[in-house]
């Protein structure tokens, strides 16, 4: 486990209440934590999560007043998703602070991008608490930087996109496999399963192959971006 001590001045700010920082960065996992108590971290990476979405959304408003709801829900969504979420993370070191335990490695530790933003989501939420709502979104809006600009507002091909988070993990494809047809045949229902290495898989239907296979890779793509 990671047990480097925390900055005074880190992700560009300075904690008036060092202790709400050790708390952001100390995981769930980690040794000394009573099992029937409740997890700082966590409390924190639930109120950091809302932050962030209230900071972004309030930021996208303001800077593409031109753009529908529609737009403006896919570029918040490229930008508050765990992957980038851990590519922010790492960029500013946090990994290296994380307190985590040595037996989280079957997860990915500090390599599982969700276990990293759930962290950054963490010290968002301490952020907060420590100076409030500006000194979060001053935060925010420096690690984000350009990525807000740079968001796509198109909607995504759910395959493309499913190929590329894969490809960044494994070099193993998402497998896709018919696993039912029904129906008549001038309106048939297939439905697909997509499978990746890591063993997470969703099942999906259409009136076709593609739609079912994009379906499934909708779903997949949403399950993990939530966890």
């Amino acid at each position: 486990m990671s047990s480097a001590a925390v900055p005074s001045r880190f992700l560009g700010y300075t904690f008036q209440r060092p202790e709400l920082a050790v708390a952001a960065l100390r995981h769930p996992s980690a040794p000394g934590r009573r099992p029937d108590t409740v997890a700082e971290f966590e409390r924190l990476e639930f109120l950091g999560d809302r932050v962030l979405g209230l900071v972004m959304a309030d930021q996208l408003f303001k800077q593409f007043p031109q753009e529908a709801e529609g737009s403006l829900s896919r570029r918040l969504a490229s930008l508050v998703r765990a992957t980038t979420l851990a590519v922010i993370a790492r960029e500013a070191g946090l990994p290296d602070h994380l307190v985590i335990a040595s037996n989280e490695g079957g997860s990915g530790g500090v390599k599982n991008d969700n276990i990293v933003a759930d962290a950054l989501e963490a010290m968002i939420g301490a952020i907060y608490l420590d100076a409030g709502l500006d000194a979060a979104r001053q935060v925010i809006l420096g690690l984000w930087g350009k990525r807000i600009e740079a968001a796509p507002t198109a909607a995504r091909d759910a395959k493309t996109a499913l190929q590329e988070y894969a490809q960044a993990r494994s070099p193993q494809l998402p497998q896709y496999e018919v696993i039912s047809q029904a129906g008549p045949s001038h309106a048939p229902v297939f439905e697909v399963r997509v499978s990746l290495a890591t063993g997470h898989s969703a099942i999906g239907q259409g009136s076709s192959k593609r739609q079912a296979e994009q379906a499934a890779a909708t779903i997949l793509l949403e399950s993990l971006e939530t966890k």
